[in-house]
Parts: C-alpha cells; sequence; structure tokens
C-alpha cells in the first residue's frame, strides 16, 4: 500500500484482505463474503468504474438496497478514488431524483431489485451516468435509453484494478443527503480525513478485532451505517445485514450470528420494550451496545442493560455535519439515572480532538451550566453544504480562528457531560412561558407510555401530545397535572398504537402532525 491508502476509507478492508483473506467480511442472509472474495468483487467494479470515467470518477451513485451491489459498491466506489453516494428505491421516486441530479454522479450502481424504477430516474436527466447491474444478466436491463450499461457478465470478466487512484484527506470519501427546511435535501460531503478521525476515535474506545460481528441496522442513506460497515471491515471483523422485519425480534438474528456489537436507534429498543419482549439476559452475545439517531429515554437504557447483561450501552450523539457522532455518554446503572434529564440519557462528552461551544441566540459563549445551542468544531466537522454556500453561512461561523458548526441542539453541561434539551425549535413559546417540549414527554413516559411526542397543534399556543405503549388515559392526565403547571399541561393526549418512523427509523413529527390534521 502507498502512503496516501493508509488514510483512505476503506484502507483497512484492503489490508484484511491481504493477512486474512478467509475470513468473513459480511453476511447477507445466509450468504457469507469472505475478505478475499468482497475485496476482487469490489476491484473488479471499481476497475469498470475507472474504464468508464477515463480515470478518476469523482462520484458514483449506489441505488442499492441491503444486497451485494449496495454494500461492495461502496467499496468499489472508495477503490477507484470517488465519493459514493447512497439512494434508496424505498424514498419517493422525486426525492431519488433530486439527490441523483445534484450529486451529478459519473456512474451508478444498482442491483436486480432496484432496477424497476432507474429509467424513471435517469429519463432527461442533463447528464447521463454509466450504469453498472452486478446482479442483471444480459439483456435483462429493459429500455434506458442511450445509458451505457455493464451489466452481471461484463462485471465478471472485469480484470481487477490493481492500482488505486491516490486520495488526499481532503477528498470526498461520500455524499449524503439530509432533509432541507426548503423541502429539498441538503447535500453534506463528508471528507476521507473527516471519516477517518471518527473511525480511529471509536477504535480507541471499542478495540474491536477480527472475532466481532456487527449488526447493520440502518439504511445506507443514513450515515449511521458508515459506522457499521467501516467500523467492521476496518478491522478485520464482519458486517452482518439486517432485514427491517428482523428489528422486531432480533434475539434469533443475534444468535444465529453471534452478534458482539449492536447498533441502532433508540426508537427500535423502544418498541421491544413495548411489546414486551426485551427480557433479562435475552442477549448474552453482545458486549457493546450503541445508540444514536435520537434521544435514549433512561427507561430503555435500563430495560437493554438488562436485556444484555455482558454489553457495555453507549449513548451516541450527533449530527451528519459532524461525520456520524460527535459525543458518547457510557451508561452507568448506579451513576447514570441520576444525571438523565427529562427522562433521556446525556450525551456525554465529545470525542478527542473535537471542540464544543455553547452559545446564545447571539452566537456568544454561554457560562457552562447555562442552555445554548451546541456548536463543534475540530477534524470531524465537514467543509459545508454540497453547492450550497447561503446555507453553509448560516449553520458554520469562526469563532477564535476556528470553524464551528451549529447543531441546531440545546444543550447544558452538567457534572462535565453534555445533557440534551431538544432542538432549538423544540422550545417553544406558551402564552408568554417558554416551554421544553421535552419535558412534557418525560412526564408522559414516566407516566406509563413507551414513546411520546408534544408539539403544538391544532394552534401555535395549543400543546397536544401523542403517546404509545400506554392505555390509561386517567393515570397519563393526572401525572401532566401533579408534574406540570397548566400552560404546559397538554390539552388533550392522543394514545396510538404504533408511532409513524421515517426511512431512517426515528419518530416522524411531521407524519404524526399529518395524522392529527386526519383525526389519527
Amino acid at each position: 500500500m502507498t502512503a496516501a491508502l493508509d488514510l483512505r476509507l476503506g484502507a483497512g478492508f484492503l489490508y484484511h484482505a491481504h493477512v486474512m483473506p478467509d475470513r468473513v467480511a459480511l453476511t447477507i442472509g445466509r450468504r457469507d463474503y469472505t475478505y478475499e472474495e468482497a475485496t476482487i468483487t469490489a476491484r473488479r467494479w471499481a476497475a469498470a468504474l475507472v474504464e468508464a470515467a477515463a480515470g478518476r470518477p469523482r462520484r458514483v451513485g449506489v441505488f442499492a438496497h441491503r444486497s451485494e451491489a449496495s454494500y461492495l459498491g461502496v467499496a468499489a466506489a472508495l477503490f477507484a478514488g470517488a465519493a459514493f453516494v447512497p439512494l434508496n428505491r424505498r424514498f419517493p421516486a422525486e426525492r431519488t431524483r433530486s439527490m441523483l441530479e445534484r450529486a451529478d454522479v459519473d456512474a451508478l450502481i444498482v442491483d436486480a431489485a432496484s432496477l424497476p424504477g432507474l429509467a424513471r430516474l435517469l429519463k432527461d436527466l442533463p447528464r447521463k451516468p454509466v450504469v453498472l447491474l452486478p446482479d442483471v444478466a444480459a439483456g435483462q436491463a429493459g429500455d434506458l435509453g442511450d445509458v451505457v450499461v455493464r451489466d452481471a457478465m461484463d462485471l465478471a470478466v472485469a480484470a481487477p484494478l490493481e492500482q488505486l487512484p491516490d486520495v488526499a484527506p481532503d477528498d470526498i470519501a461520500y455524499l449524503l443527503f439530509t432533509s432541507g427546511s426548503t423541502g429539498v435535501p441538503k447535500g453534506v460531503p463528508v471528507t476521507h480525513g473527516n471519516v477517518r478521525a471518527f473511525l480511529d476515535a471509536n477504535q480507541e474506545r471499542y478495540r474491536l478485532t477480527p472475532d466481532d460481528r456487527l449488526t447493520q441496522t440502518f439504511e445506507q442513506t443514513f450515515d449511521l451505517s458508515v459506522f457499521d460497515l467501516f467500523m467492521a471491515w476496518e478491522n478485520g471483523a464482519r458486517l452482518c445485514s439486517m432485514e427491517p422485519i428482523e428489528l422486531l425480534a432480533p434475539f434469533k438474528f443475534l444468535d444465529r450470528n453471534g452478534i458482539t456489537v449492536w447498533f441502532s436507534v433508540p426508537s427500535v429498543a423502544a418498541l421491544l420494550r413495548k411489546r414486551g419482549v426485551l427480557r433479562p439476559g435475552t442477549m448474552p452475545t453482545l458486549r457493546w451496545s450503541l445508540f444514536c439517531g435520537e434521544a435514549l429515554p433512561r427507561e430503555t437504557a435500563e430495560a437493554w442493560q438488562a436485556a444484555a447483561p455482558q454489553s457495555v450501552v453507549e449513548n451516541l450523539y450527533g449530527p451528519t455535519e459532524l461525520t456520524i457522532a460527535c459525543t458518547v455518554h457510557r451508561w452507568d446503572p448506579v451513576t447514570s439515572p441520576a444525571a438523565c434529564v427529562h427522562g433521556n440519557v446525556p450525551i456525554g462528552r465529545p470525542y478527542p480532538g473535537l471542540r464544543p461551544l455553547v452559545v446564545d441566540d447571539e452566537l456568544r459563549p454561554v457560562p457552562d451550566g447555562e442552555t445554548g445551542e451546541l456548536c463543534m468544531a475540530g477534524k470531524q466537522a465537514t467543509p459545508g453544504y454540497w453547492r450550497a454556500p447561503e446555507i453553509t453561512a448560516e449553520r458554520y461561523f469562526v469563532h477564535q480562528g476556528q470553524t464551528y458548526y451549529r447543531t441546531g441542539d440545546l444543550v447544558r453541561l452538567q457534572d462535565g457531560e453534555y445533557v440534551c434539551l431538544g432542538r432549538n425549535d423544540q422550545q417553544v413559546k406558551v402564552g408568554g412561558h417558554r416551554v421544553e417540549l421535552g419535558e412534557i414527554e418525560a412526564v408522559l413516559r414516566g407516566a406509563g407510555a413507551v414513546e411520546a411526542v408534544a408539539l403544538l397543534w391544532p394552534h401555535p399556543d395549543t400543546i397536544t401530545a401523542v403517546v404509545s405503549g400506554a392505555t390509561d388515559f386517567v393515570a397519563l392526565a393526572e401525572a401532566c397535572e401533579a408534574a406540570l403547571p397548566p400552560y404546559m399541561t397538554p390539552s388533550a393526549v392522543h394514545i396510538v398504537e404504533e408511532m409513524p418512523v421515517n426511512g431512517n427509523g426515528k419518530i416522524d413529527r411531521g407524519a404524526l402532525r399529518n395524522r392529527l390534521d386526519e383525526g389519527l
């Protein structure tokens, strides 16, 4: 390997294919892929990408879902020196089309199950990418117009790419699109240097080995999936893909695959607790249990710790713009419950090399212990939004020579760790009183709800709550009356069977508001 390869995302994958080629790198269903097989396959596809681009491609879309193409397509893009751009056939076509057009990809890697939606995405695209179809036979691609196609046979006979293009730390490793306030997804370019800083900090913390086996619970359009892929592959471990249906009862999957590292959004654990299946001792193989993406309720952390008694439970926090996660709290069954605020586990301390700053509305630092917006600078801070200087200027600012990203989350420093008090847009005013909706949600969870959402509906000064996992309206109402002042007490509490979730498994507040409009 050249020095340039040592820091690129995927360097560990290549290294372990060389030193332990027969170890399993990836499991999809009952199919295992060794490090040697996976890297040879990815290098074949990388060769096709380089040939199609007449050199190093810039960006490669991966339009595939929990398949060989979706995982090895990521590796192929990186081996070709390109940034990968994950796309999801389960997203609305117009949203995916917007991502594809704005990413301006040189090539697309598409699996057979995603192929039916491809023609619509490519129609009238200003610049047609080359399309790689690793599991589609010759003549089975259908009518894709004048698009250049490389089918399964073409890729199977391609010689693996020997000389991988060099990449620099500031080169983009992946381009991920997140929700935008205008309705148009925002592109977040994450560099090799950003990801390397994150991986190094996490490997120092978790010390994964080739004996570890990691879950892959997230959609690949969710940046937390990058943890799964590359914490496994950079350290010679095995990545085990999970189908969404398996999240409803993951215990057989964990046992069959000998999973040692679990990573998901807290809603998955909350659902298991609500269904009554998160029983003590049911997950004995786990040694790390990690949660990120939304607030981790105290009750969920306690139940999971009891179900996985040999594991360490941690709550990770961080936006895409700070590369997957930037702070972490290690759950301690003795001390952590008292540290929870509004019933949620603290988000903890920043990773090494990151510089936190808590500011007021005027971006002035606030004293320790006071509430403000969390901002962060350091090696994991991404360079700004993709081709969007106006939005970048809104979310990034310079303080004492360092560029900080504004997370939009309200925090407070408490006993050396940060506690998250919710989004700055979740701190609302009702009748002139400042209200933290998270405090109301905590009271409802304490009264028996497993999940709780408080929001302003149907009027700007009316608080309505929606809960799941509870049946006793009276207990919920009495808890609110006992713990909250009148202006914070919900005017109505609705009980639902299941909370709507978005593509990343988080509670979808917008969808919940729509359901309220429709009478639930």
